[in-house]
């Protein structure tokens, strides 16, 4: 597999994934008795009900040209009501769960095949069984990268929401500072502050899928 095929799969890998995300939202959404997303046509695994210009075409095909190591990216937000919820607070923060759940989940049925077929692949010899690990790698991957970048208890982030959804009354100033100030704590967390997370990405990545790893 030539480079150029290699980014191209990345990139098909990336837009799946942020779809089953959004759509993971939608569907815990639903499930709790807000019918919001379902009635938008957004329940659906179609990427074009999903793809954002900037998060799903501009930036990850920018990432792409510049020959970044990673691409990132995101899909048009899925959206919900919390009225419609029955327990608005802690519905928020299932339906926000469900997103980096889905990744999670993602990345250990691709790592449990991984597991599976690893014996039978010869590593000494470049192989389509290689090749074939190494596009399960890359699933696993960059589940593994939405699931906790998406975690990080930053508004717009679905941590937040989960922030949110455990932080006592008192503490009500917090969640108005950081619904006020996340976009602008977001924009510098990834420029400056985005490695912290990079080491736990490969800890859980490399748990998943064992000690061959070919990315």
């Amino acid at each position: 597999m030539n480079d150029f095929a290699l980014s191209i799969f990345k990139l098909i890998t990336l837009l799946f994934s942020v779809v089953v995300h959004e759509v993971s939202h939608g569907i815990a959404a639903y499930r709790l008795g807000d019918n919001t997303a379902k009635s938008e046509g957004r329940l659906t695994l179609n990427p074009l009900k999903h793809i954002d210009p900037v998060g799903s075409v501009f930036l990850p095909l920018f990432l792409l040209l510049v020959n970044s190591p990673v691409l990132f990216g995101w899909a048009k937000p899925v959206p919900f009501n919390p009225y419609f919820l029955r327990d608005p607070k802690k519905g928020s923060a299932i339906i926000a769960a469900a997103g980096p759940l889905s990744n999670l989940t993602l990345a250990l049925v691709f790592g449990l095949i991984i597991r599976i077929i690893t014996p039978f692949v010869d590593f000494q010899v470049i192989g389509s069984g290689m090749f074939f690990i190494l596009m399960l790698q890359i699933v696993v991957f960059y589940n593994v990268l939405l699931a906790v970048f998406n975690l990080v208890p930053i508004p717009p982030l679905d941590g937040s929401k989960l922030l949110f959804g455990i932080l006592p009354p008192k503490y009500y100033k917090v969640q108005q500072f950081l619904e006020q100030y996340g976009m602008m704590i977001l924009l510098i967390f990834i420029f400056f502050g985005v490695g912290i997370i990079f080491p736990i990405i490969f800890g859980i990545f490399r748990l998943i899928v064992g000690p061959n790893i070919l990315l």
